[in-house]
């Protein structure tokens, strides 16, 4: 059933790529109204919603639905459907311990990969995901953090998928920087977190160095461009603005006890960052 108390947000990221093609699908709802909001490479759009519900595992936004086994989309100049394949969680909540807690924003990763199946249409244009891979999470709470980075890229040349999250985290009467961090690499999970007592030993927009008892991770970062606009949740209306990158250059390097894992890059990684000065 859908016990939807219309106070803060709820939100999910459908994630669809194929080489350079991409686009993501934001369903959800806040104290504002419901929406869905669209990125890809030509730019975001935001779409108005009148009747929104999630029952049985379908997130229903008008005439649009998401399920874990796919999504149809019919939105104004948008129209599609893509299947996806089965899903690949993590092994359990990404929050860890806090997920007990009562947090400002908290984060759920449902999918790190699936395969796709099918196209959408954007203004005419055929945009086709057969053979690509898809991700999927979702964030509820009040307000996205004041300053944070946000990266997650599964489109490699071995099978690698990860999500990184470096955030300001209001806690009780204090505050933290709180990390939390996912790799499945040839099917086994890598979990970097605060609450396992991750090190932050690099961090800025361009580098982070992790490390994590024998564990060290190194993440290089390039954007293509500063971003295209979205609707962020603030005291739970939709009345921020965040920016999203596609298709940012990642090279992602995994060591453990010494010996690495592996090194890869990719030219198709999702990238939020909203600096410290700008909150």
């Amino acid at each position: 059933m859908d016990m939807w108390v219309q106070k803060g947000f709820e939100g999910w990221y459908f994630k669809h790529q194929k080489g350079d093609d991409m686009v993501a699908f934001i369903p959800g709802r806040a104290e504002s109204g419901a929406f869905v909001q669209m990125i890809s490479q030509e730019g975001a759009r935001q779409f108005a919603i009148e009747d929104f519900s999630v029952r049985h595992g379908v997130i229903r936004a008008d005439k649009c639905w998401f399920t874990r086994h796919g999504c149809r989309i019919e939105l104004p100049g948008v129209c599609g459907k893509i299947d996806y394949g089965p899903f690949t969680p993590l092994a359990g909540d990404i929050m860890g311990p806090f997920r007990f807690f009562p947090m400002q924003c908290r984060h759920g990763v449902l999918s790190m990969s699936h395969s796709l199946r099918g196209s959408v249409a954007i203004d005419g244009q055929l945009h086709c995901f057969d053979g690509g891979v898809g991700y999927t999470e979702k964030d509820s709470g009040t307000s996205f953090p004041r300053s944070y980075l946000w990266m997650q890229c599964n489109d490699f040349p071995r099978p690698c998928s990860i999500m990184l999250s470096v955030a300001h985290v209001p806690f009780f009467t204090g505050s933290f920087c709180g990390c939390i961090c996912a790799i499945v690499y040839r099917g086994k999970e890598y979990r970097l977190a605060t609450y396992k007592g991750v090190r932050i030993q690099a961090f800025s927009p361009r580098h982070i160095c992790l490390s994590q008892g024998n564990l060290l991770l190194e993440l290089d970062m390039l954007p293509s461009f500063g971003g295209h606009a979205l609707r962020a949740p603030q005291q739970g209306k939709m009345s921020g603005t965040i920016r999203e990158s596609c298709n940012a250059h990642l090279r992602v390097r995994l060591w453990k006890k010494g010996t690495r894992i592996f090194d890869l890059e990719s030219d198709h990684a999702a990238y939020e960052i909203v600096p410290r000065h700008e909150a």
